[in-house]
């Protein structure tokens, strides 16, 4: 037996085997770090008096929505696998899209963060870096797309809410109201009557094609309707809210909180929410809220990635 075949048969003492290791170790690690920085600064009492004050059912409804949110938002990458050329079955989508998302909600930066986990595992079916950057660039836009629609909705239906948010005079928010209307129906319009592929220096961007466009306005908005409504059912368990309300403040929360590139929206969204429906109660929802569409899939998402890892170790 050579060296080289000897050395093979150790997988542990390569370093390629090593730094899976310490990846699967850091993601044990930061999942328990983010459940302490999330419980922090509420003590066990308190947080067993909010679940005895909470209405079961409304909870249940929440954890309900995030469900239905997590599954809409697989559907993102089993479409985008199409947009770049490499369609797989929708398990590995699925499996793929839940994981990364899951983490990569708790730890901000999302592009990286969960491209990263997206490239370990479409890398193993086969799709390569400028595959897998497409598959983000085509999740990137059905968020935006998502948010740009909620946003606009936001901005004409609750124009006063906008105005007490931003500090904006209300002609400049109906204004930004018809821009991202305007943006949108652009987008849409290039994807049914321009060509496909467009070059802006040495970079070439490819358009999907319309059914595609379609879908993304579709599941775009869809998920973020579906996020807003387990809000709304979590300030619900202590309280009465206007979904409207919360709807809105939701997606303006969001867009901050994606700008500032703050993990899960920790604290932008507590910040605008409570601005506008002050209270106890709000906030004692907030937290319902973000145990049950941070916290609940982010273990679970934890221990997908580190048996990927392990798995993969011994490949």
């Amino acid at each position: 037996m050579s060296v080289e075949a000897t050395e093979q048969d150790r997988p542990g003492r390569s370093w390629p085997a090593i730094f899976r290791t310490i990846l699967a170790l850091a993601a044990i690690a930061l999942a328990a770090y983010l459940l302490y920085r999330t419980l922090r600064g509420h003590s066990y009492a308190e947080l067993s008096e909010l679940l005895r004050s909470a209405a079961p059912a409304r909870v249940a409804a929440a954890l309900g929505f995030a469900l239905c949110s997590y599954a809409c938002l697989t559907l993102f990458d089993f479409l985008a696998l199409r947009y770049a050329g490499k369609p797989l079955a929708y398990p590995k989508a699925a499996l793929t899209s839940f994981t990364s998302l899951s983490l990569g909600h708790n730890i901000g930066l999302a592009a990286l963060s969960s491209g990263a986990i997206r490239y370990h595992f479409y890398s193993r079916w086969g799709l390569s870096a400028g595959d897998v950057a497409k598959v983000i660039l085509f999740c990137g836009m059905t968020v935006g797309i998502g948010l740009g629609t909620l946003a606009a909705l936001a901005l004409l239906l609750r124009s006063d809410l906008a105005v007490k948010l931003t500090g904006l005079p209300a002609g400049t928010v109906f204004a930004m109201a018809i821009g991202l209307v305007m943006a949108l129906a652009a987008y849409l319009a290039l994807c049914f009557f321009m060509r496909r592929q467009w070059r802006i220096g040495s970079w070439e961007i490819e358009l999907p094609s319309p059914r595609l466009a379609v879908a993304q306005f579709v599941i775009g908005p869809l998920n973020f309707a579906l996020v807003a409504a387990c809000l709304h059912q979590a300030l619900s368990s202590l309280g009465t809210v206007s979904y409207l309300d919360v709807a809105a403040s939701y997606v303006l929360a969001n867009i901050a909180s994606l700008v500032a590139h703050v993990p899960g929206g920790l604290g932008v969204i507590e910040a605008v929410v409570a601005t506008v429906l002050p209270g106890a109660g709000v906030i004692a929802g907030l937290i319902i809220f973000r145990a049950v569409y941070f916290l609940v899939p982010l273990l679970p998402g934890a221990a997908l990635l580190v048996f990927s890892l392990l798995s993969r170790r011994k490949d």
